[in-house]
């Protein structure tokens, strides 16, 4: 399943970034997301999710959560 369809303050373990696009791949891996990686979904308001990875906040859109394989 993807992070879309997660549940909230629940700690995951990243299986794979999903995503054909080399730029989002990477971007998410500047944050830290990547296989192994654990990380919890904070809160959804509107289409933006919030994750804590690494002890560190960041707000990101649908189509990111939806390449975060989980």
């Amino acid at each position: 399943m993807n992070l879309t369809q997660g549940k909230l303050n629940t700690k995951y373990i990243v299986k794979d970034i999903k995503t054909y696009d080399d730029e989002l791949k990477d971007f998410l891996f500047t944050l830290g997301c990547y296989e192994g990686e654990s990380i919890t979904l904070i809160s959804i308001l509107a289409e933006n999710y919030v994750i804590t990875v690494k002890d560190a906040r960041y707000s990101i859109d649908k189509d990111l959560a939806e390449a975060i394989i989980i």
